[in-house]
């Protein structure tokens, strides 16, 4: 049965999570139908734009995505600071990037004078909007709703373009969030859908690599940052150079079927993350069918579990058999 989101969502113990999400019919409604020849790839650009737009409205951040022909992965960062600290104004900037808000919040936003009753109505609005822009029911929603509405256009139809429900998972400890993010980058190679990740259309590791080239990182993206300091800026640990390397090493033994050789870099990586290389391929390889539920090492996925008041550690036996060396 599936679980209500607040019993899945706990900010206290992480602020990543990955998110699924399929097409009602999975063969053709972003890919190419089979029965007629008919090709719906344009859709995945959809997506792709409204992942990266999102990111400039809601305070989350992407880590990595892949929009595949009949779903797609997110691996994203909820930055709750970062609402909680602004402004009721910039609050409502944020909101109206994405969404019309109400008379009263444009009126604020404008500078007009308003009444007693009117500042009160825009003050709940803003608690709401906030709350809103860290939840990430609401940015799935906000993804998928203008794209089944899009494609429903396009076919001249009505009905549900997504299945009813995304599926979300925490991502507990840095060594989930690295392998999750390879996993997800990993998606059409895997697929047999391209043959490297630079060749990996609507994924954030071509994103990453194509900015690489100019030696800079995507905007659109939660950057990497390097090796834990003081005064830690907000991003993923490891720099952007050694991740790349790694899923280049991890896809080139994916996509030819025989084992190979994960270069030094890349062990030094898997070394830091306490995961073993042969691990690490079944992980990236697997991910979403060895794990169900919130993804860590077992202590971090106690706490989580009792946080919410769970009896049970989900998939407890494969987090301790595949991420602890």
């Amino acid at each position: 049965m599936a679980r209500p989101r607040q019993t899945i969502v706990s900010l206290d113990d992480t602020p990543y999570y990955h998110c699924c999400s399929r097409v009602v019919r999975k063969a053709f409604l972003c890919g190419i139908d089979n029965s007629t020849g008919e090709n719906f790839e344009h859709r995945r650009d959809w997506v792709d734009s409204r992942i990266l737009e999102l990111a400039t409205i809601f305070a989350i951040d992407i880590c990595a995505y892949a929009v595949m022909s009949n779903h797609l992965h997110v691996v994203i960062k909820v930055d709750a600071d970062k609402a909680k600290h602004w402004s009721d104004k910039e609050v409502l900037v944020q909101w109206h990037k994405g969404f019309k808000g109400t008379l009263l919040t444009q009126k604020f936003v404008k500078g007009e004078e308003l009444n007693e009753f009117e500042r009160k109505t825009v003050n709940d609005s803003i608690t709401q909007y906030r709350q809103r822009l860290v939840d990430i029911s609401w940015f799935m929603r906000s993804l998928s709703e203008p794209i089944a509405r899009q494609a429903n256009k396009e076919d001249k139809c009505t009905g549900r373009f997504w299945e009813g429900r995304f599926k979300s998972q925490a991502l507990l400890d840095e060594a989930a969030v690295l392998s999750c993010m390879a996993y997800v980058d990993l998606n059409p190679i895997r697929a047999k859908m391209a043959v490297t990740p630079e060749t990996s259309d609507y994924t954030s590791i071509q994103r990453r690599i194509q900015s690489a080239i100019k030696g800079e990182q995507p905007k659109e993206l939660l950057p990497f940052v390097g090796n834990e300091q003081l005064d830690m800026p907000n991003g993923l640990m490891f720099s952007v150079k050694d991740y790349i390397v790694l899923v280049e090493d991890t896809g080139r033994i994916i996509r030819e079927d025989k084992r190979g050789v994960i270069s030094s870099t890349s062990q030094d990586i898997l070394n830091r993350l306490n995961i073993p290389a042969d691990n690490w391929l079944k992980i990236t390889t697997d991910f979403g069918s060895l794990f169900k539920g919130a993804v860590g090492a077992l202590p971090a996925l106690t706490e989580y579990c009792e946080h919410l008041e769970r009896k049970r550690r989900q998939g407890a036996s494969n987090c301790q058999r595949w991420l602890c060396a």
